[in-house]
């Protein structure tokens, strides 16, 4: 199963969840340098019950991956015209891996730039990115249904498994 980057995304404030396009995203194995969710530890939170909150934990969440295929569908289930990857806080838009949320876990994603992901786990949805496509939209109801429209539909979150670079026209082969 092969795929195409579309777009390379970095959120850079922890005051919001949206990432913003960049010419390429420079990963090491703390994941994607100047985002968020950079590091090799995150705190627990609601995503991690069984830690108490605040608890240091292994990142999971070092990088985050949606399709372009999967986008449009959660558009469709919202009834809007589109759904941009940078409200839902993406770091890597792909096209061409459709079921892109179903891939089994510990996959690898190897990129033409010689970059490897580890796919550790689909990427839940929860109201943070309704809250932005609810405003792009100005319409509020949008922020409650973007949970039950995104299941199944999210993405992933996976880990640096090889460093690099990456860049939007690089290819990507799913490895099982």
């Amino acid at each position: 199963m092969k795929g195409l980057v579309l777009d390379v995304l970095v959120a850079g404030s922890k005051q919001t969840l949206q990432s913003e396009s960049v010419r390429s995203i420079l990963l090491d194995f703390a994941g994607v340098t100047g985002d968020v969710h950079y590091g090799f530890s995150r705190a627990a939170d609601s995503r991690t019950p069984w830690y108490p909150r605040g608890t240091p934990i292994r990142n999971d969440r070092q990088v985050s991956l949606v399709s372009q295929e999967e986008l449009a569908l959660v558009a469709t289930a919202l009834g809007v015209p589109a759904l941009e990857a940078p409200w839902v806080g993406a770091n890597l838009l792909l096209s061409g891996i459709a079921d892109l949320t179903r891939l089994p876990w510990n996959a690898r994603l190897a990129f033409s730039g010689g970059v490897v992901l580890s796919h550790l786990r689909s990427n839940p949805p929860c109201t943070g990115p309704g809250k932005l496509i609810a405003a792009a939209y100005q319409q509020p109801d949008l922020a409650s249904a973007f949970p039950k429209a995104a299941m199944d539909r999210r993405g992933l979150v996976a880990s640096v498994e090889l460093p690099g670079i990456i860049s939007p026209g690089d290819t990507v082969e799913v490895v099982f």
